[in-house]
């Protein structure tokens, strides 16, 4: 453990204080979001906060959403949220090497920059990285209580860039007037991992400190290496929610998370590392008017991410390779209002600017000037959820977006949910369109074109919810798919005659161009089933058939998209109280071009875990990762985790 320097400070980028939780149950009156999931024993909660941005009956809502509640995430003990991700219908992810290491998440075969991703309701998208796409190699579970992922095109309420769905996370809610937490674990590669959080409320008062250290030897990213990459984060957060009056309350929270990961260059071993910094800010207003039928949010959003990419190799001339920094600030207002019982208007208003920095110095241009860009878009929306019969919800709603660069865009999104046999049968159906305009990297970075257009999405689901006998629910969902005007990376050439490849007189790798259409059809089985006291079994399975549908590729399978998916899991809680379980994870064959040439072999990988309630408030758990040591990639000749043995203590006081 010679690296396991514990240290109490914040954990990377999920620390972040009392959001969605908060505002959605401020808004619609609604139960505590989080309270009511922990009343389902199946993990699927009652309330769903993403899909409506209030918090509704589950069984009112026609959008697929899957919930993961705070007992769920706690029992799967996993560290890293996409490896938790991927256990849910319709997700799946790659990653070129280790923790830390760039990962991006896919949603039914949707390119990873079609997923918005949100900590408490800020959107955490970085517009200096590559398309804009999040990496989700620094977000660790840490303090999160609840995980929402919402499937299909939701740009009406979630903007332009969320036409392949939406992942939003919340934090940790104080519960009692003083409260405090610590886990701590250590396991293989010299891993180690701390996090602790400090809160409590009053009648007027909620606040939350929490922080957290994570430090691993790694192993090494190219898959033939032998230098292990490493990986450590470490950061500070807090938030605080004064309620002035009794329909008047104010909030801020910030975290900020500072990391360092290893990783190797294609096809070899290099002591190369970066750096990654981010600010994630946001404060607000909320107020209740009309007896609190109309429940108001104003709302100031700002995110800083900084990166560096360093090479020690050429420390005699410039070690950085990479200087990049993206930064978004966002004003909203959003309102709800409560026409009757049964029937609520969700309306609001955003301003967007996004702005990126980057540059790649060289031995021979030590110092060259930064690439900079801008894009502003401004937006309206409207949403009316109706209860118009015995069971039956109607959700209908309109987006305009006015982008500086692309003009206006008018999206719309239709939805039913109708719920029978006193809820024991849900059908449900959404159709929905999505526009992305293109972001600021394919614009203006090196690569960039400003003579994109913008793309554009349109998908529809329908999927039948049924439960059996209280000890069991089983669920089934057609999704479809198309997409126009996919922007994706054009190489050039030094004999290419493409004028796009020339910049000043000078070849350039290539640029981002309009060049694809895309579809993705699928089906997505969940259930889970108590057929013995202590016994839960639960499993899902997904068939994506996502394939380009232009060009020279035409038919082809989309790259690294698995066609065939499955989780399964069994967890039993003996009589004595210890708790165990196993898991498995099935991804079936990737293709790594697009001419699919190249194929990635199925995998399966086997997780094993325990915990141990030693007294109400502490618990002793472990696991062990990649049972059966597994060898595959999720990307071509990037390594991945063996086998590796981990434990911990938790506690609350």
């Amino acid at each position: 453990m010679g690296k396991a320097l514990f240290i109490g400070s914040a954990l990377a980028l999920v620390a972040a204080g009392a959001g969605t939780g908060a505002w959605a149950a401020e808004l619609q009156d609604a139960p505590d979001p989080d309270v009511a999931a922990r009343a389902g024993a199946t993990g699927v909660a009652e309330v769903v906060v993403t899909a409506n941005r209030t918090a509704q009956a589950r069984d009112r809502v026609g959008q697929s959403v899957t919930v993961l509640t705070d007992a769920v995430i706690r029992s799967s003990q996993a560290t890293a949220a996409a490896d938790l991700l991927a256990r849910t219908p319709g997700v799946s992810f790659t990653r070129n090497g280790g923790p830390g290491a760039s990962t991006s998440l896919n949603i039914r075969g949707a390119e990873s920059q079609h997923t918005v991703v949100l900590i408490d309701g800020v959107k955490l998208n970085d517009p200096s990285s590559t398309q804009g796409g999040f990496n989700a190699g620094n977000l660790l579970i840490g303090d999160i209580a609840r995980i929402e992922v919402l499937r299909g095109a939701q740009s009406t309420l979630w903007g332009s860039q969320a036409i392949g769905g939406v992942v939003n996370i919340v934090t940790r809610e104080p519960e009692e007037v003083f409260e405090a937490s610590a886990n701590v674990e250590a396991g293989a590669r010299d891993t180690a991992y701390l996090r602790a959080g400090v809160g409590g409320r009053s009648d007027r008062v909620a606040w939350r400190l929490a922080g957290g250290y994570y430090t691993t030897d790694g192993f090494s990213a190219y898959r033939l290496g032998r230098e292990r990459d490493g990986y450590i984060n470490a950061g500070a957060s807090g938030r605080l929610r004064v309620t002035l009056t009794d329909a008047i309350s104010a909030e801020v929270r910030a975290v900020y998370s500072r990391g360092r990961n290893d990783f190797d260059a294609v096809g070899a071993d290099t002591p190369e590392f970066g750096r990654t910094a981010e600010l994630v800010a946001y404060a607000g207003l909320n107020a209740a008017l009309l007896d609190g039928r109309l429940k108001n949010r104003v709302a100031f959003a700002y995110t800083d991410t900084d990166r560096e990419n360093l090479n020690p190799l050429r420390a005699a001339t410039q070690p950085l390779t990479f200087d990049a920094a993206g930064k978004n600030r966002r004003f909203e207002y959003q309102g709800v209002f409560a026409i009757r019982e049964d029937w609520t208007v969700t309306f609001g208003a955003e301003s967007e600017t996004a702005r990126m920095r980057t540059r790649s110095p060289t031995p021979a241009v030590p110092d060259p000037a930064y690439v900079r860009g801008r894009v502003g878009i401004d937006s309206l929306y409207g949403q009316m959820q109706a209860g118009v019969g015995r069971g039956l919800t109607l959700t209908g709603g309109l987006r305009y977006d006015d982008h500086d660069t692309f003009g206006g865009h008018v999206v719309g999104q239709v939805a039913a949910a109708w719920s029978l046999n006193d809820g024991a049968t849900v059908l449900r159906a959404s159709w929905g369109e999505g526009f992305r305009a293109p972001g600021v990297f394919e614009l203006y970075s090196d690569f960039g074109n400003t003579g994109l257009s913008p793309e554009r999405v349109k998908s529809w689901d329908a999927g039948v919810e049924q439960r059996l006998f209280d000890r069991a629910r089983v669920s089934a969902t057609w999704f479809d798919r198309d997409a126009d005007n996919e922007i994706r990376f054009n190489s050039c050439t030094a004999a290419s005659t493409d004028p796009l490849c020339r910049v000043n007189g000078t070849v350039r790798f290539g640029y981002y161009r309009n060049i694809l259409k895309t579809r993705a059809r699928g089906v997505e089985l969940s259930g889970e089933v108590t057929p013995l006291k202590g016994l839960t079994v639960s499993g899902n399975y997904t068939w994506t058939d996502a394939e380009n549908a232009s060009g020279v590729n035409a038919g082809k399978r989309l790259v690294r998209r698995p066609e065939h998916m499955w989780n399964l899991s069994a967890a039993y809680e003996w009589p004595v109280g210890v708790s165990t379980a196993a898991a498995l994870r099935h991804v079936g064959k990737t293709f790594n071009n697009d001419a699919n040439t190249v194929a990635l072999k199925a995998y399966t990988v086997v997780d094993v875990r325990a915990s141990w309630p030693v007294t109400e408030r502490v618990e002793i758990f472990g696991r062990i990762e990649n049972l059966l040591d597994e060898d595959y990639e999720t990307i071509l000749n990037y390594g991945t985790a063996g086998r590796g043995a981990f434990a911990g203590v938790r506690a609350r006081f």
